[in-house]
């Protein structure tokens, strides 16, 4: 989530990034959230202000009655009451402009890092070629893993879709063992400077949302609704 400190201290160097990214809906939604953010601002400092006047109010009533004023004790405590529905007011006003305020900082993107190139879509996206590869592959090395998998009887994703769903796989036999094998040799590579956890494989919205998954990823993630769970897209969310 972008810090919303970030857009109140320099609101034109986060509009500069975000048009990098080619998306009026960003900038429609940064400009929300600036309004938004302004409105909490002044609705805080309105409803401080009455606060402090009704604590004001109430010490002067107090010597009032001592000094046994009860008509001027009594009209300043209707005004000490009145005070008290805007502060009622300004408090209920406060609750929603907050929700709504994170409500837009949940959708709004990262700011794009300045060497990343600028684009409209994927098609402008830079080929990178890593080092010591050559220009091309013979056709004999240019065979998927899948279908390599599925010849040596490693892979079986046919059956995981009927079983599940798409996007789903199944390793068997010496696949199985491999993908097991790959698991323990990193944790034995990386015991000494690690602590190894196996966290939790569903979590609810609220850490979801906290780890910026959520709303964002909604739509691509598995959720138990009637529990208010979801699958992790990685170890990283429990973490």
């Amino acid at each position: 989530m972008i810090d919303v400190r970030l857009v109140r201290s320099d609101p034109d160097g986060v509009r500069a990034a975000l048009a990098r990214r080619n998306d009026p809906s960003v900038l429609a939604g940064l400009e929300r959230l600036i309004s938004l953010d302004a409105r909490l601002r002044q609705i805080t400092v309105e409803r401080d202000g009455i606060r402090a006047r009704v604590n004001e109010l109430s010490k002067q009533v107090g010597a009032l009655r001592r000094d046994g004023k009860a008509d001027e004790a009594e009209s300043l405590q209707a005004e000490s009451r009145a005070l008290g529905e805007d502060e009622k007011r300004l408090a209920t006003e406060h609750d929603t402009v907050s929700a709504d305020l994170r409500a837009e900082l949940l959708v709004i993107p990262n700011l794009p890092h300045p060497e990343a190139p600028d684009g409209h879509s994927d098609a402008d996206n830079p080929v990178v070629k890593g080092p010591f590869l050559p220009e091309s592959f013979p056709d004999h090395r240019r065979v998927p893993h899948w279908e390599t998998g599925t010849e040596l009887g490693i892979l079986d994703n046919d059956r995981a879709v009927k079983i599940a769903k798409s996007m789903f796989t199944m390793q068997r036999g010496a696949g199985a063992t491999l993908a097991r094998a790959l698991c323990q040799l990193a944790l034995d590579r990386n015991a000494d400077a690690f602590e190894e956890i196996r966290p939790p494989s569903l979590v609810s919205t609220a850490t979801l949302t906290s780890t910026g998954q959520l709303p964002k990823f909604a739509d691509d993630a598995f959720a138990i609704e009637r529990d208010d769970l979801w699958c992790i897209p990685t170890a990283e969310v429990p973490l």
